[in-house]
């Protein structure tokens, strides 16, 4: 994990958490059994650029079918915890008891959102992540049912795109989120698209 890191002991309250994302910091536990957390702030951050976003033709035949019912904000508390879930693709998470609290803690407050994906009444894909002005940084996904996390993320950026939001932050980058236009770009950079959009006014989300 590229970027500098540093443990934090005192108890963290939601206007911190804020705070440290504003300036380019975001929490993370070893595992999901670490009481603990730490700053991240990599040397490299991931962002997808909403103005040159990636959806593939199978990708976009597949959305056209609607398999999901798209929900926003129905249910954070679930997405959350599915997200903190082991899977045969992620045996471990970053997601501990501290930040599940934290998050919805920040959804309570307008600053946590969550996508998600219903099949016959059940949550079977999702994604959370924060707003602060007009940045949205995404924090994790799942998915239960092919594509499922995947048509999420497009909704997402459709959202932000119609909603006027100027960043959409991955802090860190991976080849499945390289096929939607992710890209890592220095921490200076970053840190100037980010002051750009958390000094405009909080947008609705």
């Amino acid at each position: 994990m590229a970027g500098r890191r540093g443990r934090y002991y005192p108890a963290i309250t939601p206007d911190v958490l804020l705070r440290a994302y504003s300036i380019g910091l975001f929490p993370m536990a070893e595992s999901a059994d670490d009481p603990e957390i730490f700053w991240v702030e990599p040397e490299m951050r991931g962002i997808i650029p909403l103005d040159d976003f990636h959806v593939s033709k199978s990708l976009a035949k597949t959305i056209r079918k609607a398999p999901f019912e798209i929900r926003f904000d129905s249910a954070f508390e679930e997405v959350i915890g599915m997200c903190a879930q082991s899977a045969p693709d992620r045996p471990s998470t970053w997601i501990n008891t501290t930040i599940r609290k934290l998050y919805f803690e920040l959804h309570q407050m307008g600053h946590a959102h969550s996508v998600e994906a219903w099949e016959d009444g059940i949550l079977v894909g999702g994604l959370y992540g924060v707003s602060l002005g007009a940045a949205f940084f995404g924090e994790s996904m799942f998915s239960r049912q092919t594509d499922a996390s995947k048509i999420c993320l497009v909704h997402l950026v459709e959202r932000l795109n119609r909603n006027g939001f100027k960043l959409l932050d991955t802090q860190f980058t991976t080849d499945h989120l390289k096929t939607f236009g992710a890209v890592d770009i220095p921490k200076d950079d970053y840190l100037v698209k980010l002051r750009q959009a958390v000094d405009c006014p909080h947008l609705p989300f």
